[in-house]
């Protein structure tokens, strides 16, 4: 008798709906009239170190979720316990979400930032990928602030008693992660791109000439007289 839930390899398959983002042109420069574009670096700066922490943990998850996989899984991928597996999974996608939320309110800001440093950087330094993966995390953000309004409009239909803890709350709390997880992993898998783009712009070389270190020796009196 066949079995109910599908192979399980190390990532989940992307939803049916999911298009993936066309590589984009450069976006233009930021207008000097207006500022800079980072008005507060050290929130800019609060908000990489979000980034890179969200990256690291959203790691450990994943790394985590592939040793229970392994080990639970026969040699075609299937689980032994398909209900023990499936509440795993669960928990991979709650802590996901979870760690997500201290980005969130920054994840807008950053990406909209790297799009106007982009014209900022050295062609020679730029790398190809990062217009496509910057279109990738962008894709990524819609489909998740989507799915956040669906939740609130979800959790406000759910029966006055449901609250989590009970069982109608947790499942539609599951379902909601379950379809966040692979735009979450995005973010985790092309996250760093961010970083990237902000170190090479921050060293991109100056448009002006450096100004001399040292200054040019006077001609002397012997010197002059030869130049006679």
């Amino acid at each position: 008798m066949p079995r109910s839930v599908p192979p399980a390899g190390r990532a989940a398959n992307p939803a049916p709906h999911r298009r993936r983002p066309q590589p984009r042109g450069l976006p233009p420069a930021a207008d000097p009239a207006k500022g800079p574009l980072i008005s507060r670096p050290h929130a800019h700066r609060e908000f990489l170190d979000h980034l890179d922490g969200y990256v690291r943990e959203a790691k450990k998850i994943l790394d985590a979720w592939n040793v229970y996989s392994d080990e639970h899984t026969d040699l075609d991928g299937w689980p032994y316990d398909d209900h023990a597996y499936g509440l795993r999974q669960q928990k991979r996608d709650a802590d996901t979400a979870a760690a997500f939320e201290n980005l969130r309110a920054g994840a807008q800001h950053l990406l909209d930032t790297a799009d106007a440093q982009l014209p900022l950087v050295p062609a020679g330094t730029a790398q190809s990928r990062w217009i496509y993966q910057l279109g990738v995390l962008r894709d990524a953000l819609d489909r998740l602030n989507t799915l956040h309004e669906e939740w609130l409009r979800t959790r406000e239909s759910l029966p006055a008693d449901a609250h989590p803890g009970t069982k109608v709350f947790d499942a539609a709390l599951a379902e909601h992660h379950a379809e966040c997880w692979s735009y979450l992993d995005d973010w985790a898998t092309h996250g760093h791109v961010i970083g990237e783009i902000n170190t090479a712009a921050r060293h991109a070389p100056s448009p002006l000439a450096p100004a001399p270190t040292t200054r040019p020796a006077r001609a002397t009196g012997r010197t002059a007289a030869a130049r006679r």
